[in-house]
């Protein structure tokens, strides 16, 4: 397995408390799947009657248990449902096996939880490519379900873990029509980021009531301006599953609540950040913020280009404010740029105006800015309102060293 030496320093200070959701209890297990020594499966068992909602990869060689989930996302919601998650092993890429894995696995389920079939999810992560050895999952089922807890999501949030150097978690609540209701998510992922519809793995839970059909259209949208707007090194994985729970416990109904709407986003973008700042080798937190494109869809298009570009990313593990290589991801977007009129500026610092280095830019003070954890690179076209803003890390020499040896 990969061999993680060190917490990343962009790491928050520790996993925060989560609100217990109501309706949701979570237990944990060390099954070996690939680890030794630390849990590896997370299983979750939600009362009757909670919408489940989905975004996942839209990969062409999405895996078996991806598959299988979105078959059932949008199915009936009745009866409880159950999530079950392992790591170390991603079940993708094995074929027919795959499936069988993923059948055996929601099948035991089923029988040990009385969850229907229908309404059991599993997500694998991990190496792509070696056949999942779902027995050892089914041989402690019984001892997960003897050890479901309310108050068990950090232990959740560890063992979904594979690269990653620290559990991620997030919360809010939101007082509707005088009711507390309460949001909390887990997220795995460190390497393999480049969202497509969903990234990583990443599983919030709330107690709200929302229709399915609301509940699946409000993820949709809060994906895009979350997960899908991270890059850590421009590979979409072939597992990203985004699963919204939503119990009903608290009696609240969200369905068409702006407040409830605005607090899942909230949740959302910090888990989102977490997955970034926990980039494979990371030291750099990176904000592109693009302006003046000639529409939105142009402007993401040009803040991922500069998120994903090698150069730019090496630069700026470098510390060095190589504001060319910004100039030549723009380039190089496809999307409508004009050389004359372009702006670039490294935090509060304008480097370059209307297509040259600015009169006033001073090397040094760049140089000093790139020193700093947190960095933002603005970018205005000056071409229209569209705008977008996307983030990313660095690219150091731990990046390379973390999967070369991922296997191992």
């Amino acid at each position: 397995m990969a061999k993680i030496t060190k917490v990343s320093p962009l790491a928050p200070v520790a996993f925060p408390e989560l609100p217990a959701i109501d309706g949701v209890r979570f237990a944990t297990v060390e099954a070996s799947v690939r680890y030794q020594g630390r849990t590896d499966v997370m299983l979750a068992v939600l009362d009757p009657g909670t919408s489940v909602a989905g975004v996942f990869t839209r990969s062409a060689t999405r895996a078996a248990p991806v598959l299988d989930c979105q078959d059932k996302v949008g199915g009936a919601n009745d009866g409880p449902a159950a999530i079950l998650v392992n790591s170390g092993n991603a079940n993708a890429f094995t074929g027919h096996y795959g499936q069988s894995s993923v059948t055996e696995l929601t099948q035991a389920v089923a029988t040990a939880t009385g969850v229907d079939v229908g309404r059991v999810f599993t997500s694998s992560t991990g190496v792509i490519g070696e056949p999942l050895p779902h027995e050892r999952i089914v041989a402690q089922l019984e001892v997960l379900k003897s050890g479901l807890s309310r108050h068990a999501i950090e232990d959740a949030a560890r063992a979904i873990m594979t690269t990653d150097t620290f559990p991620k978690g997030a919360s809010a609540q939101v007082e509707i029509n005088g009711k507390t209701v309460s949001i909390a998510g887990i997220a795995k992922g460190s390497g393999m980021i480049a969202p497509d519809m969903a990234t990583m793995l990443v599983y919030i839970f709330t107690d709200a009531q929302v229709a399915q059909p609301a509940l699946q259209a409000m993820l949709g949208t809060q994906a895009d301006r979350t997960f899908n707007c991270i890059t850590v090194d421009s590979d979409t994985s072939t597992s990203d599953t985004l699963l919204l729970c939503a119990t009903g416990a608290s009696g609240v109904d969200a369905t068409c609540n702006d407040a409830f709407a605005r607090a899942l986003e909230g949740v959302m973008l910090d888990l989102a950040h977490q997955v970034v700042r926990d980039g494979e080798g990371a030291t750099k937190f990176v904000e592109i913020r693009v302006t003046g494109a000639v529409s939105d869809i142009d402007a993401k298009v040009h803040g991922l280009a500069v998120a994903n570009s090698p150069l730019v990313k090496t630069a700026i593990a470098g510390e060095d404010p190589n504001w060319g290589r910004v100039v030549m991801a723009i380039g190089k977007s496809g999307a409508a740029a004009d050389r004359d009129l372009l702006s670039i500026s490294f935090g509060d610092i304008l480097v370059a105006e209307k297509g040259w280095v600015s009169p006033d830019y001073r090397e040094e003070d760049a140089a000093a800015y790139m020193k700093g954890q947190d960095l933002v690179i603005a970018v205005d076209l000056g071409l229209g309102d569209g705008k977008s803003t996307v983030w990313t890390c660095d690219l150091t020499h731990g990046y390379i060293e973390i999967n070369a040896d991922y296997r191992s």
